[in-house]
């Protein structure tokens, strides 16, 4: 009985909506527009740096909940990596207009990201289910969310301060970003399968 009782849960918190993860998501998402207020239109880059650096610190916030609390759901599967890709567009984009992020490095991660994005549209246009986000591909967008912010600081900041947080971004920036792309990969044998299966 006790098994049932247990089956029947988890299946409930599947085709749930209202769970804590989604919860964090979509605030996750309200928190993007404030963001780009931040950085545009007050120009104070600190707070801004520590807003993004909060947004993706709860990222994994709502993935150790979903986990630790069988708080899955089909809708987290899906809201979790499309709130992460807008906020990481958004920033990026709204950072490049600012100036607060080197050129190259704020455009090869804005390339990445969107090819993801479209490629993930295009599945779901075919039909095919949605791919889960693999370890490699969480950790490596973890890291980045990081890493501008720091670009924020540096940029934020004068003197040895600045050099002292423009280091640690490139330090932690440019592995995550080979990983990045790394994962990226990785994701088109996913993708294959998530296609034929949905043909079968």
């Amino acid at each position: 009985m006790e098994a049932n009782n247990d089956s029947s849960s988890n299946l409930n918190w599947k085709d749930n909506v209202c769970t804590v993860p989604n919860v964090i998501s979509i605030a996750r998402l309200g928190a993007v527009p404030i963001f780009v207020w931040l950085l545009l239109g007050q120009e104070r880059r600190l707070a801004a740096a520590l807003l993004l650096g909060i947004l993706g610190a709860t990222d994994w916030v709502d993935g150790w909940i979903a986990r630790r609390f069988n708080q899955v759901s089909d809708l987290g599967k899906i809201l979790d990596p499309t709130a992460d890709r807008v906020m990481f567009l958004v920033a990026i984009f709204s950072m490049l207009l600012d100036g607060s992020v080197p050129l190259w490095f704020g455009v090869i991660t804005l390339i990445r990201e969107s090819v993801v994005a479209i490629a993930a549209l295009i599945l779901a246009g075919l039909g095919a289910r949605a791919l889960e986000v693999t370890w490699l591909g969480k950790t490596s967008s973890f890291g980045l969310m990081f890493v501008f912010p720091f670009f924020l600081i540096s940029a934020g900041t004068i003197g040895t301060q600045s050099v002292v947080w423009e280091v640690i971004a490139y330090s932690i920036g440019i592995p995550s970003l080979i990983l990045h792309y790394y994962a990226a990969f990785g994701y088109i044998p996913l993708a294959r399968k998530a296609l034929s299966l949905h043909k079968e």
